[in-house]
């Protein structure tokens, strides 16, 4: 899994390339809720994730408390259909914003 950190205007973008799973989740886990904490407008790009185990599903939630708790937005972008699929199924959707593309990501957190 590879990390990517990129600023556009006031939103940090973190582009995630990969698997999310029980081996690489502690390389999100350690950047992603700091990030959260520390920056008002997070872009997770997850288009080019291709599999989220349970244990990459509980550093997603971690980082969304970290928002929750600190009043910044997580949006999350790119999900494709199997990874959509699971968020549908266990609820995670209605716990993320979740937008199409980047672009409709960006444009939400600059309104």
């Amino acid at each position: 899994m590879n990390i990517n950190e990129t600023r556009e205007g006031d939103v940090l973008v973190v582009a995630v390339d990969g698997r999310i799973d029980s081996t690489t989740s502690k390389q999100l886990e350690d950047v992603l809720p700091e990030r959260v904490q520390a920056s008002p407008r997070v872009l997770l790009d997850m288009s080019e994730v291709q599999y989220v185990s349970s244990a990459g599903l509980r550093v997603l939630l971690k980082a969304a408390k970290a928002a929750r708790s600190t009043g910044h937005d997580l949006v999350l972008t790119g999900l494709l259909p199997q990874v959509h699929e699971v968020f549908q199924v266990i609820g995670f959707d209605s716990l993320f914003r979740i937008l199409p593309d980047r672009a409709a990501a960006l444009e939400a957190l600059s309104a």
